[in-house]
C-alpha cells in the first residue's frame, strides 16, 4: 500500500474542512455584498421579481434569515444585519396569501425586525436598532422582546421616561421575565439619579 489509512482519512478531512471553509467564505461575501447594498440605501440587491409560489418564497426567506442568525453567532453582526435586510425584502414579495399564511409571514417578519434591532444594538447603531424595534411593535405592539429591545436603546440614548414606558407595558406582559426587571432596575437608578441632580441643580439656583 502506498498510502495508509489514516492518510487517506486525514487527506479527507482535510478536503471537507477545506469545502466548509470556502463554503463559508462564499456565505460571508455574499453578506458582504448585502451589507453594501443597505449601506447605499437598497435593500435587495438581486431584483428578484418572481412570482414564486409561497412555499418556495418562504424557503428563501428563512435560507437568508438561517444564514443571519449563523453570521450573528460567529459576531459578524453588520453582515448579518444586512442578511436580515434581505430576508425581509422577500418578505414583501408573497402574493396571493391564505389568512394562514399572511400570519406565518407577519410572525417572520416580526421575528427579522427583533433580531435585526440585536444586530443593530451589537453595532451600537441605535436610530437603526429603535427603527427596527418600531417596524417589529407595529406588527405586534405587545411583543416582549420588542419592547425591551427598544427600552434597551432608549436607555443607552438616556431617554429614560421613554424606556420605563416600554419596560412598564413589558412587565404587564411577561411580570417574571428577568431581563425585563433587570433592566428596569437601571432605568430606575438613573431616573432617581437624574431627579437627585435636578432637586440640588433647584436648591443651588433658588437656596
Amino acid at each position: 500500500k502506498l498510502f495508509g489509512e489514516p492518510f487517506l482519512a486525514k487527506k479527507k478531512a482535510d478536503a471537507e474542512q477545506k469545502d466548509r471553509e470556502m463554503e463559508a467564505e462564499a456565505k460571508l461575501a455574499a453578506a458582504e455584498r448585502d451589507a453594501e447594498a443597505v449601506a447605499n440605501g437598497g435593500e435587495d440587491d438581486d431584483h428578484d421579481t418572481r412570482r414564486l409560489p409561497t412555499k418556495r418564497r418562504m424557503e428563501i426567506v428563512m435560507k437568508n434569515k438561517g444564514e443571519a442568525n449563523e453570521l450573528f453567532s460567529d459576531g459578524n453582526y453588520k453582515f448579518a444585519a444586512a442578511r436580515y435586510a434581505k430576508a425581509l425584502s422577500h418578505c414583501s414579495k408573497f402574493f396571493d396569501l391564505s389568512p394562514e399564511e399572511e400570519q406565518e409571514v407577519k410572525d417572520v417578519k416580526l421575528s427579522l425586525h427583533i433580531n435585526m434591532a440585536l444586530a443593530y444594538i451589537k453595532l451600537e447603531k441605535l436610530d437603526n436598532a429603535y427603527q427596527s424595534c418600531n417596524e417589529a411593535l407595529k406588527l405586534d405592539e405587545t411583543n416582549v422582546k420588542a419592547l425591551y429591545r427598544r427600552a434597551t436603546v432608549l436607555y443607552q440614548k438616556r431617554k429614560f421616561d421613554e424606556a420605563v414606558k416600554d419596560l412598564k407595558e413589558a412587565e404587564k406582559q411577561a411580570p417574571e421575565d428577568k431581563a425585563v426587571k433587570k433592566l428596569r432596575r437601571l432605568v430606575d437608578q438613573q431616573v432617581a439619579r437624574q431627579m437627585s441632580k435636578e432637586k440640588a441643580m433647584a436648591k443651588k439656583m433658588f437656596g
